[in-house]
């Protein structure tokens, strides 16, 4: 069975536009499989002598009807190259299509950026109303066009509970497929085979202690959602695990988690505001899938019930992983705003045309929501009033549970399991 994913329009657009689109993203978030209805030859270097014949020739991988898929491009990274000289001397429209899982071994053997060529896509786990557990009555683009069909809906039937089981599960296709009562150990499965490195092509994995890895996504998870410094992190794995760890080893460690697609932090949002005010730059810490972060410390969903305070911690993350690719269809980026006074705002998801909308993320109930919109609508008279950003399109409190509705200050809000893009 095969779900739809939000990315197949960009992927069809970019083959219309670019000579080649390259897809990356972590293991088994569903690539090659969404990949496989662009193309009509592929090779999957998925195997040593698959990737052995392929660095000895790159060049004879390019050969076959376009487009032309090569899955896990990067485990013969000169195929980059070859993929560009191609390009260069006869260029056409969709004529490659690759994919992968992490970044090549060697960095130094692409010698070109691709810029003008290769066309880059980020493809996440799946989100809810991509694995069919969203209502979608809410529209993202509805929103930014002022929520002129932004329904009243009760929603009482989506509990706490759900919500605690779809942030353990994740948005792996190979666990949103399997019965409810084994998905949880599909996705245990998958975190372990994160840290095999014994037969991985790339040295430079194959150097990398496992129990490091566990170690440092282990201290990562207990600063989720959070701005924490890196010295704090740093300071959280020697405390916990009674032993030394340098900077130099945190940061070629933290490369790896970054290079196969495990960690996405947020990166601040700096609109240009008149004022004394400082705003803060350090990025939130953040997953590409929050199932990871529940694997790396041993969460479970009963464990999230008993400590709402880290569940909501939980579920900034697994909204966020919802927002981007939502913002991803439609053209925006998502950040996170924090300044000097206090003031922030868990997710600011701006287009291309500059136009914004600002996200409180909340688990729900009256005060929690009280206190989003009184964050929300004073992130805007802020922003409104001293700086040259547009007013907002609009501004959204963003539950786990509960309805959907708009306020009579004009904050909307509305519950994960109603949003679509």
């Amino acid at each position: 069975m095969y779900y739809q994913r939000l990315i197949e329009e960009a992927i069809a657009l970019k083959l219309k536009t670019s000579g080649a689109v390259v897809v990356a993203g972590p293991k088994f978030c569903g690539k090659t499989t969404t990949c496989m209805l662009f193309q009509k030859s592929f090779v999957k270097l998925n195997t040593k002598q698959a990737i052995m014949m392929a660095r000895m020739n790159p060049k004879a991988v390019l050969e076959g009807e376009k487009p032309r898929l090569i899955d896990e491009w990067q485990k013969a990274p000169d195929i980059w190259n070859q993929v560009k000289d191609d390009l260069d001397f006869n260029y056409e429209f969709g004529k490659y299509l690759l994919t992968g899982s992490s970044t090549p071994a060697d960095k130094t053997e692409v010698h070109h950026s691709g810029a003008g060529r290769i066309a880059p896509l980020a493809m996440r786990p799946m989100t809810l109303w991509e694995s069919k557990e969203s209502k979608g009555t809410v529209s993202l683009r509805d929103l930014f066009d002022g929520g002129k069909n932004f329904p009243w809906d009760m929603n009482q039937d989506f509990t706490l509970d759900d919500v605690a089981f779809l942030l353990c599960r994740g948005g792996w296709p190979v666990s949103v497929l399997a019965p409810r009562e084994i998905a949880l150990e599909v996705t245990k499965n998958y975190y372990n085979g994160l840290f095999v490195f014994e037969d991985s092509e790339n040295e430079r994995f194959r150097n990398k202690k496992p129990e490091v890895l566990r170690m440092i996504l282990k201290s990562y998870a207990r600063n989720i959602s959070s701005e924490s410094a890196v010295s704090t992190i740093i300071s959280d794995i020697r405390q916990s695990n009674e032993r030394t760890m340098d900077t130099k080893t945190y940061d070629d460690y933290m490369e790896a988690l970054k290079d196969l697609y495990i960690i996405e932090d947020m990166e601040a949002w700096n609109p240009n505001i008149r004022s004394r005010t400082t705003i803060r730059s350090t990025p939130t810490r953040h997953f590409v899938d929050t199932s990871i972060a529940c694997r790396s410390l041993g969460v479970s969903p009963a464990d999230l019930m008993k400590d709402l305070n880290s569940f909501g911690l939980f579920f900034e993350d697994f909204a966020v992983r919802d927002l981007r690719v939502y913002a991803d269809t439609l053209g925006g980026t998502v950040n996170h705003y924090r300044d000097n006074a206090g003031l922030e705002c868990d997710a600011v998801v701006k287009l291309e045309d500059g136009r914004w909308g600002g996200i409180e993320i909340k688990l729900g109930g009256d005060d929690l929501i009280n206190d989003g919109a009184s964050s929300l609508l004073t992130l805007r008279n802020k922003i409104v009033e001293k700086s040259d950003e547009k007013a907002p399109s609009f501004l959204l409190v963003l539950t786990a549970i509960g309805g959907a509705y708009r306020r009579e200050d004009g904050v909307f809000v509305a519950p994960i399991n109603l949003l679509r893009p």
